[in-house]
């Protein structure tokens, strides 16, 4: 399977910013400064858009040794944003998201790799109640201090999945399989 560079698992070296020298550094995903974009082709005509409104979760990252960073992430879907209210009402429906059966997108990382500003993450990718292992290349961003101090650490990723992968198959054809997605992401130091 081709390795995909994915949404959540941006999330977690995005987060993982203030790299300290001492050990690991636990960040808090700010939903507020942070944006889950998605894309896919719309009768093979021309790319439709969406984003998601909420991500929450926690990064946990170690500068000297990457391998004992952790990222948990999760996406309500029924956060979902295209613009249009009957659209979004369809994608939260049995066709396609079903957010009453399925409410959340999740990642959980397995593994962090990497030094500087690349890194490479894999973890554990469930979307519509299917879990699939993904790898993504995660950029980061320079840290910074917020207007209350605090500070800050970000980055993104871009990546493709394949919706059918995750048993999204509804209207093949007329909605494309390939789905991408951008995921520029601002945490908390805790």
């Amino acid at each position: 399977m081709k390795s995909s560079k994915l949404i959540f698992t941006g999330i977690l070296c995005s987060l993982g910013l203030g790299l300290s020298a001492h050990g690991a550094d636990t960040y808090k995903v700010d939903p507020i400064h942070s944006s889950l974009v998605f894309s896919t082709k719309h009768f093979g005509v021309t790319d439709f858009y969406g984003h998601f409104n909420e991500i929450t979760g926690t990064v946990t990252f170690d500068a000297a040794d990457p391998s004992k960073s952790s990222v948990e992430l999760t996406v309500p879907v029924e956060s979902i944003d295209t613009h249009n209210d009957k659209r979004n009402q369809h994608l939260k429906s049995p066709d396609f998201f079903n957010a009453k059966q399925f409410p959340t997108l999740t990642f959980k990382s397995t593994k962090v790799d990497g030094t500087g500003d690349s890194y490479k993450v894999s973890g554990d990718l469930t979307i519509h109640g299917v879990t699939k292992p993904i790898t993504i290349e995660f950029k980061k961003g320079t840290d910074g201090k917020g207007g209350q101090g605090e500070t800050r650490g970000g980055g993104e990723t871009r990546f493709t999945i394949k919706r059918s992968d995750y048993d999204m198959k509804f209207m093949a054809g007329a909605v494309g399989d390939d789905v991408n997605i951008i995921v520029s992401l601002e945490g908390i130091k805790q």
